[in-house]
């Protein structure tokens, strides 16, 4: 190590057999004492990079170190011994400091903690978060916050070999229909107004374009009032957001495909990660084959339609709608156990699924059995089976059937030996989105992902759509997502640089120009000055953390999350504020009608 500081002259996980005889200087939190007796005891000291076992062999000592609270910050000075018994375990395990002296640098007032240190993960979340400095002093939670560190800093290198210039933009902007709720920051100066934390750098990065900035990145913070879920935090999140003139979605896909599955393979869990070119996968033909758009392609299972082979049978569920097979070969698991997994599929899609299986003579049996029998034939041949293969179903409107599907793809597909090559980072892409879609709560036209896409076909198609010459729910865009193991990382686009096109996507959501022109006037003027084609993604830099460290919860890998309610436990936000503060924002907090 090359730190000599006043505190100390080695770390705590510096010290080999080599420097045995050597008069030191340690100091970190004193993990643990093992009192053996008046005049031995041993104690664990840790810092940031590992533990030392120090040993008091005196009565003095021994009392000494007695008296110091658990976690409290120490200095040791002492002489570095080889050990007798040896801890192969421990990287410092060769050897032992003997103590001369120890003074305590920061006290634990408490001697009873909220948690044991090592032991922090098992703690409830809320106990977790309101003392995460201690939580974060777990060794796992410390990696955590290395391998981020570190994955950022090979990003960062990586984007700047690109050529690619790190460049960040403004937090405080304005308000933008980018898809979820934004964070308002009311203005002290301009009564009434409202500043939005940025959902996404999204309209700054393509007028960065429009100013001849040719390859742009950052470590972007982001901002969107959304619920939590386990690969989402509610708040902000951070992601890689990159953005390239005149270039399309080939070159993206070039970048991020030479970027990522380095960074993947040399940080991962695993050490396999998929090599360019990444699968392509339509997006229609992802939600008919996986039953979901963010597919995780290390399980081989995939979605057959039935309908037409089905919706006859005489099974009342079966009778409208779509109906989808899901076949798992090699299957051994009892009834009870199908039962279980189905259980537990319908608790994640919120619909019921059905079965039967092939039993040894090639005869459904079990489930829903008994409604397939006269068509056994036709079921075999269409679906492939041979004898013992288990045959799940889902049924309901299409969208219902196929996120019911893809939902007993991964619940069996992880369950089932032999469906899932786990061990490796399985990267696709989504391409084709369509630009359109009809809003659950609206009923009405709605982008269906980012409003600044290039619609495939340009302004012709937009103008056929307008004039009623085909629908608008059949244009496609030029978007596209990066997957990875059933997670999506990113979405992207090629943009629509073209004022003219922009205004006529924008008209069939029932916004004209003015309204173009109020809502996004910098990037529409800009346009009008001559903008590049520009291409552009933002894969997510928790979710990949996340995915590298193979925590389940992307809060495990966050320094200081909020929690599933959006608050802050430790700091105490959100709070109240004061009535002088407010009225300085010109700002009234009214009781919430019931």
């Amino acid at each position: 190590m090359d730190r000599l500081t006043q505190s100390r002259t080695h770390t705590c996980g510096e010290l080999r057999a080599a420097d045995a005889g050597k008069a030191v200087t340690l100091s970190g939190w004193l993990e643990n004492e093992r009192l053996m007796s008046p005049a031995l005891s041993f104690i664990v000291l840790r810092d940031f990079y590992g533990t030392t076992q120090i040993v008091a062999e005196s009565e003095e000592m021994v009392r000494a170190f007695h008296a110091i609270t658990k976690e409290s910050t120490i200095q040791v000075k002492g002489v570095v011994r080889e050990r007798s018994s040896k801890n192969p375990k421990q990287a410092t395990g060769d050897i032992e400091v003997v103590p001369e002296s120890v003074t305590v640098l920061g006290k634990c007032s408490y001697p009873e903690l909220p948690f044991e240190i090592n032991r922090s993960r098992d703690a409830d979340e809320m106990t977790r978060l309101r003392y995460r400095y201690l939580d974060l002093r777990n060794p796992v939670m410390k990696n955590n916050i290395i391998l981020r560190s570190n994955v950022i800093s090979e990003l960062r290198r990586s984007m700047n070999e690109h050529g690619f210039m790190e460049i960040t933009t403004p937090i405080l902007t304005a308000s933008s229909p980018e898809g979820a709720r934004d964070y308002l920051v009311p203005s002290r100066k301009h009564p009434g107004k409202f500043y939005a934390l940025p959902q996404a750098p999204q309209q700054f990065k393509q007028l960065l374009m429009v100013s001849g900035i040719d390859r742009y990145f950052q470590i972007a913070p982001c901002f969107r009032d959304e619920d939590a879920r386990g690969d989402r935090s509610p708040g902000e999140f951070y992601q890689l957001d990159m953005e390239m003139a005149f270039a399309s979605k080939e070159d993206v896909f070039a970048v991020c495909e030479d970027v990522l599955p380095p960074v993947f393979a040399k940080y991962g869990l695993y050490s396999r990660a998929s090599s360019a070119p990444f699968v392509r996968i339509p997006y229609l033909e992802a939600m008919e084959k996986y039953g979901t758009d963010k597919p995780d392609l290390r399980i081989d299972l995939t979605v057959t339609d039935v309908t037409g082979l089905l919706s006859g049978c005489g099974f009342e569920p079966f009778a409208s709608g779509s109906v989808k097979a899901v076949v798992v070969s090699g299957y051994t698991g009892s009834r009870k156990q199908t039962e279980q997994l189905l259980a537990a599929a319908e608790v994640q899609s919120g619909k019921k699924s059905y079965w039967f299986r092939l039993d040894e003579n090639g005869v459904p049996a079990g489930g829903i059995a008994k409604f397939v029998q006269d068509r056994k034939d036709e079921i075999i041949s269409t679906l492939g089976l041979n004898n013992g293969d288990l045959v799940l179903l889902s049924c309901g409107p299409l969208k219902d059937a196929q996120k019911c599907a893809g939902v007993l793809i991964k619940i069996f597909g992880e369950a089932v030996p032999g469906h899932m090559d786990k061990e490796q980072y399985a990267f696709c892409w989504i391409i084709d989105f369509p630009m359109y879609e009809i809003g659950e709560e609206s009923g009405e036209l709605e982008f269906c992902h980012n409003p600044f896409s290039m619609p495939t076909g340009g302004l012709q198609t937009l103008l056929d759509a307008k004039e009623g010459r085909i629908d608008p729910l059949t244009i496609m865009a030029d978007q596209y997502d990066l997957v990875c193991n059933g997670i999506e990382l990113s979405s992207g686009a090629v943009r629509n640089h073209d004022p003219e096109i922009m205004i006529e996507a924008f008209e069939l959501v029932r916004l004209g120009k003015e309204d173009v022109m109020s809502k996004f006037p910098a990037m529409y003027n800009a346009f009008c000055y001559g903008a590049p084609p520009h291409a552009g993604i933002a894969p997510g830099v928790d979710r990949m953390v996340m995915l590298l460290s193979g925590e389940e919860s992307i809060r495990e890998i966050i320094p200081f999350p909020m929690n599933k309610n959006a608050q802050d436990i430790l700091m105490n936000a959100p709070s109240e504020v004061t009535d002088k503060q407010l009225a300085e924002l010109h700002i009234m907090v009214t009781e919430k009608e019931e």
